[in-house]
């Protein structure tokens, strides 16, 4: 058996990896010589939301923690500015668009309500750890 991480958890975590997976199979269909350019762009930024929140994770201050959050939602503004240019570059459909977007604007909704909660928590891991 393997052990399970706190971030894993997290419904935002796991709704960015399922994102992750969706954003992969979108871009599948993109001309080749977005390949390394509007492809690459936006897989990678989808790929830094997970990725942020299982690094701050690991950080013992919230205010870290919540960095590398703000982190994520960065990521997430740049994968819907990608998907406007994929929208605008007609690779995409009205319709793929409108049903990623809805998906973007959850976790960026989950990101925003992880960061009050990091920033507003005054427990931190080296706090407990001292007093515990």
């Amino acid at each position: 058996m393997y052990h399970t991480y706190s971030f894993e958890n997290l419904e935002v975590y796991k709704l960015a990896r399922s994102l992750r997976v969706e954003i992969r199979t979108l871009t599948k269909d993109y001309p080749r010589e977005e390949r390394y350019e509007l492809t690459n762009q936006l897989r990678r930024a989808a790929d830094r939301i997970s990725t942020n929140i299982a690094e701050g994770s690991g950080r013992a201050s919230n205010f870290d923690q919540a960095h590398f959050t703000n982190i994520s939602f960065a990521s997430a503004l740049e994968v819907i500015d990608h998907l406007n240019a994929s929208l605008d570059l007609a690779y995409i459909s009205k319709e793929t668009y409108k049903l990623t977007r809805i998906k973007m604007d959850e976790v960026i909704n989950k990101l925003n309500s992880l960061y009050k909660f990091q920033i507003r928590n005054v427990g931190t891991l080296k706090t407990k750890v001292k007093n515990g």
